[in-house]
């Protein structure tokens, strides 16, 4: 886990502090030194197919690539959280309610999902947040309603009701301090999908739209020079994109065994 915050906290540092360490405009372009390799002419790594230079729009895109997808992850997970809390300990009309219309969630595609949105409000990151946070509020409900379910059977709940708590003094004094760590889990694990997820949209064309820099957008346009040899610009930000995520998986994995001894137990 700690690998992992240290990578993690790079990256956010980069991002935070991109016009200090930025060593080039990131958007500006110079047609005479395109496709530059690492290390040539002051470029550490290289140049793109318009002689933008690569490190800088990596450090600015991290910056717009790690914003969308913490602020998509966290409002899925408390959007998806509430729903679970509500929905595990409300009656069976309310329940089952609230669960098929999470599975009608689970049934609609989520690329359709983006097209959508963008016919409505124009590719860009409004798009990219809505449609991350639709895909992933179902899967968060589902997670922690089933978390939820098992503690309601618990003894403290039982114990709470037989002397007179009401309903919201259980769900949010109670239960919820019981939820919260694996809901904290699980949305950490969340983010480093989203990263993929952003950066997939962001290569579709519905995503953050040229020149911003964003990792999605440098694989993209990357890719199509890559038959003629020119392998760093998609390579590089495929890889940051790879790595960043791995950390945010090995943070939701390190945090679970954090807040779940029997599960660290269990591992050894």
């Amino acid at each position: 886990m700690t690998i992992a915050l240290i990578i993690i906290a790079g990256f956010v540092l980069l991002g935070l502090f991109a016009p200090l360490v930025a060593p080039y405009d990131p958007d500006l372009a110079d047609g005479s030194v395109k496709y530059l390799g690492p290390g040539e002419q002051g470029h550490l790594l290289g140049t793109d197919e318009q002689g933008r230079d690569i490190l800088s729009r990596l450090i600015w895109g991290g910056r717009t690539s790690l914003i969308v997808a913490l602020l998509a992850s966290a409002t899925s997970t408390v959007i998806g959280g509430a729903l679970a809390l509500v929905a595990g300990f409300s009656g069976d009309r309310v329940a089952g309610l609230i669960m098929r219309s999470i599975d009608i969630m689970f049934a609609f595609p989520v690329i359709i999902i983006a097209l959508v949105l963008a016919v409505i409000f124009g590719p860009g990151t409004v798009v990219v947040v809505l449609s991350i946070v639709f895909s992933a509020i179902p899967y968060v409900t589902r997670v922690i309603f089933a978390e939820v379910k098992l503690q309601r059977g618990r003894e403290y709940v039982e114990a709470a009701e037989s002397l007179g708590a009401g309903f919201f003094s259980i769900l949010f004094r109670e239960v919820l301090p019981n939820v919260l760590g694996q809901t904290v889990v699980y949305g950490t694990g969340l983010v480093g999908g989203m990263i993929v997820f952003s950066s997939s949209l962001s290569a579709l064309g519905i995503g953050v739209q040229p020149p911003t820099a964003d990792w999605g957008r440098m694989i993209s346009e990357g890719a199509k020079v890559i038959i003629s040899g020119n392998v760093y610009p998609a390579l590089l930000p495929g890889l940051v994109v790879l790595v960043v995520a791995l950390a945010f998986n090995w943070l939701g994995d390190g945090l679970r065994d954090l807040f779940d001894p029997h599960h660290r137990r269990a591992g050894r």
